[in-house]
């Protein structure tokens, strides 16, 4: 969306396009609010609107966000995806571990090799705001949503949002919407709350292709269930451990996420994993229609509008099931996987995916797998061991480059970097015809390959 056609940009938001929704935030100048292009709310003039990539931005320019079509509730800010492959990085990291202060923004601009000045520029370049900013308004918007759809306590709603403190908490809504928190709070919370389940919802576009994504979720004893309607599974975080299901509402176009954790300070960063791994960020009309365009993808496309790339639960554990044969997994689960606490298990969840000092520290002679595989496999395990970041979120995973660690064959990089990478596309295909057609279906290649790859699992 080009942010500076602003008839263009006001059409959208005069006509409610769902297809924008997330894409671009406005701000109303006479109300001081920043909405969605779908917002309810009578149309603003055209001179008094203020478009932006993202509610970050927004926010930064003094905008309050708007408490009717609830920013928070956007599908994934998609301002930025492609544009830079810093920045996609840079908030991955941040929210695949949860981190919400200025010290863990240059712990991952090392990370990544950029200076802070750098970083800051990426982000005002391709957010409209700086990292901070960011930050700030993802605090701002995972409590509002919090207030909104349960009934946590306003202390738990402060640390699971990232808040230092509650009286930091109290004072930046007051600050941004002239109230307390508590006044924000809406309709009673579901009957799931008061069970001690944590139930929020993630928006997507649609379409969907629910069952698609489903089916290609891995099937782990004690670890995950995939039923005909539900996903479940135990969840391993940085300080905490729990359990998450995950089920569909076509009809309103979300998903339904159930979240029982001992730490509550871990949501930020499980709802970012369930949003990567159901894939709720992509634009699905824009990738069907261009995928559309090949006269070989064409049919696939109108067989399976939706269809979604899942993405890893976590880059250790996708690496393990792709080195490993289908077979050797339960008896890997058998062997090394840690018990869940009774307190957090559920229907057929009884333990955690096994960690890599559990793997690093267990024979394994005797796993039903090539020996090759056991010993990439433990000298990844080592690896992650030594360094928890080894294995980062991102599409070019360097650690599952060849050479990377010992036993890591070209063809077991090639493995592990389809299994861990994040990439919209990402295309590895060995029939050079199709390699050179897939140039025409960039940016969303990894698309085209998950249609290819269902003909071929059908055929």
């Amino acid at each position: 969306m080009d942010l500076t056609d602003r008839i263009s940009c006001h059409r959208a938001v005069q006509t409610r396009d769902a297809r924008f929704d997330g894409r671009f935030f406005v701000g109303v100048t006479s109300t001081g609010i920043y909405c969605r292009p779908i917002c309810p709310a009578r149309t603003p003039k055209l001179e008094n609107c203020r478009f932006y990539p993202s509610a970050a931005a927004a926010q930064q320019s003094g905008f309050r966000p708007c408490l009717r079509c609830r920013p928070e509730s956007a599908p994934g800010d998609g301002a930025w995806l492609g544009s830079s492959a810093t920045v996609a990085r840079a908030l991955a990291l941040l929210a695949d571990r949860g981190q919400h202060d200025e010290p863990a923004l240059t712990a991952i601009a090392a990370r990544l090799e950029v200076s802070m000045r750098q970083l800051r520029r990426l982000f005002q370049q391709h957010l409209g705001a700086s990292p901070v900013a960011v930050l700030q308004t993802r605090r701002i918007l995972v409590a509002k949503q919090l207030i909104h759809e349960t009934s946590l306590p306003m202390t738990a709603v402060a640390m699971a949002a990232g808040f230092g403190s509650i009286r930091r908490f109290n004072e930046t809504f007051q600050a941004l919407y002239g109230r307390p928190p508590s006044a924000l709070r809406g309709r009673a919370a579901t009957a799931a709350d008061s069970a001690g389940e944590i139930v929020l919802r993630l928006r997507y576009r649609p379409p969907y292709d629910w069952p698609a994504l489903l089916a290609a979720l891995p099937a782990l004893p004690g670890v995950a269930v995939t039923a005909a309607s539900e996903y479940r599974r135990s969840l391993r975080c940085a300080t905490g451990h729990g359990i998450v299901r995950v089920w569909h509402e076509p009809a309103r176009h979300n998903l339904h996420v159930g979240l029982r954790l001992d730490d509550i300070r871990t949501l930020p960063d499980t709802l970012a994993r369930v949003a990567r791994t159901f894939d709720t960020a992509a634009d699905s009309a824009a990738i069907d229609a261009h995928l559309a365009a090949d006269p070989l993808l064409a049919p696939l496309v109108a067989a399976r509008p939706g269809l979604r790339v899942p993405g890893p639960w976590d880059p250790f554990e996708a690496a393990v099931l792709a080195l490993l044969p289908p077979a050797a997994v339960p008896d890997l689960l058998a062997r090394c996987a840690d018990a869940l606490a009774p307190a957090l298990q559920g229907p057929g969840l009884t333990q955690l995916f096994p960690s890599a000092a559990r793997i690093a520290a267990t024979d394994l002679t005797a796993l039903p797998a090539p020996a090759e595989r056991v010993r990439a496999l433990q000298a990844l395990a080592h690896a992650v061991e030594r360094d928890p970041a080894f294995l980062p979120p991102g599409p070019v995973p360097a650690a599952a480059q060849p050479g990377a660690l010992p036993g890591i064959d070209p063809a077991l990089a090639r493995l592990i970097a389809a299994a861990i990478g994040t990439g919209s596309d990402a295309f590895a295909c060995a029939e050079p015809p199709l390699a050179a057609r897939s140039e025409a279906w960039q940016p969303w290649c990894a698309y085209a390959a998950r249609h290819l790859s269902l003909t071929k699992e059908i055929a």
